[in-house]
């Protein structure tokens, strides 16, 4: 197998994504709309027991950029969804690692208790394993509401481990089959940046879901979703207002027609909420603090905007 990735884009231009309403050819720039708050993703912080390359967010030990979320901040917004009657039936964790964050079973707990569906983005390894009494416990009184994504960048170790480093493979592995053991809802996300065809990145991920007893239908592309990378330094169509029309996609099937998500800036008073999970550091996309600042349409303003969701095609939640 070449596990050479391919040669990146040429560089985006810089007049490019500059201006909210228009493009830099002067089009109408494409925006969505919010057509109800299914999934309302919180951000557990950015540090993680990893350094993956091509993170876009740039978690790793050190990097704490967005810091830990605690459980009564989350419980606010659970609060305000239940006040505003905004119909969210799904909550989201991601980070960094979010069984890093001190308070992740805690958010879980309510989350579950009050009846949303819950879903966790990890890697499967130490940090999860060391709550495996709890989160075992916790499955047993929520059942299938709780989901978890074990992150395995490729089906085979050496190019997993070319972008999680050394001794990555091991652990996810373990940590996946031991969700499967205790009957864990788990669903798989890997990436694209293969040259492979997706139908064969699907065929071998079946293999190794076949050697290690893992209950899912690798053809499934909820249960295994294969991620379009994602590099804003790279050229990119800014998306205008006909381009859905002539790329045949609907802004209701955007990530932002249906999401927003919750951060903690490193330093702040209190979390800030942004249209999505792709643009955690760019401030110019925050909404307010609260759910009902973040209700407006979306304007697509950024390059990741274009390469992952509208000709990507990708979304993080199962829920859109």
């Amino acid at each position: 197998m070449n596990l050479q990735r391919p040669q990146p884009a040429p560089a985006l231009a810089p007049e490019k994504f500059q201006d909210p309403d228009r493009t830099a050819a002067g089009e109408i720039r494409a925006a969505v709309a919010l057509d109800g708050l299914r999934t309302l993703w919180i951000n557990t912080g950015t540090l993680c027991n990893l350094t993956c390359k091509g993170c876009y967010i740039d978690s790793s030990p050190t990097n704490d950029r967005l810091a830990y979320i605690s459980a009564a901040e989350v419980a606010a917004y659970l609060d305000e969804i239940e006040a505003e009657g905004l119909n969210t039936r799904e909550i989201a964790f991601t980070g960094g690692e979010p069984f890093m964050n001190p308070d992740i079973m805690a958010m879980l707990e309510d989350v579950l208790a009050r009846g949303f569906e819950a879903l966790v983005l990890t890697n499967a390894m130490r940090p999860m394993m060391k709550l495996a009494a709890p989160l075992a416990a916790l499955r047993a009184r929520h059942g299938d509401r709780l989901l978890l994504r074990v992150s395995l960048d490729h089906y085979a170790r050496d190019s997993h481990e070319l972008m999680r480093g050394p001794h990555s493979w091991d652990p996810a592995i373990a940590g996946l089959e031991w969700l499967a053991r205790e009957g864990f809802r788990i669903h798989v996300a890997g990436r694209t940046c293969w040259q492979e065809s997706e139908d064969a990145l699907r065929a071998g991920f079946a293999r190794l879901f076949a050697v290690h007893a893992i209950p899912l239908d690798a053809a499934d592309p909820v249960a295994v979703t294969l991620f379009p990378e994602m590099d804003e330094r790279l050229d990119v169509p800014e998306i205008t207002e006909a381009c859905w029309g002539i790329l045949g996609v609907a802004p209701e099937s955007m990530m932002c027609a249906g999401s927003r998500m919750v951060v903690k800036r490193k330093g702040a008073e209190r979390p800030v909420v942004l249209p999505c999970t792709l643009l955690p550091y760019d401030e110019s996309f925050e909404m307010g603090p609260r759910l009902t600042d973040a209700l407006g349409a979306v304007k697509l303003n950024h390059p990741h905007c274009a390469r992952f969701c509208v000709l990507g095609g990708g979304s993080c939640s199962r829920a859109e």
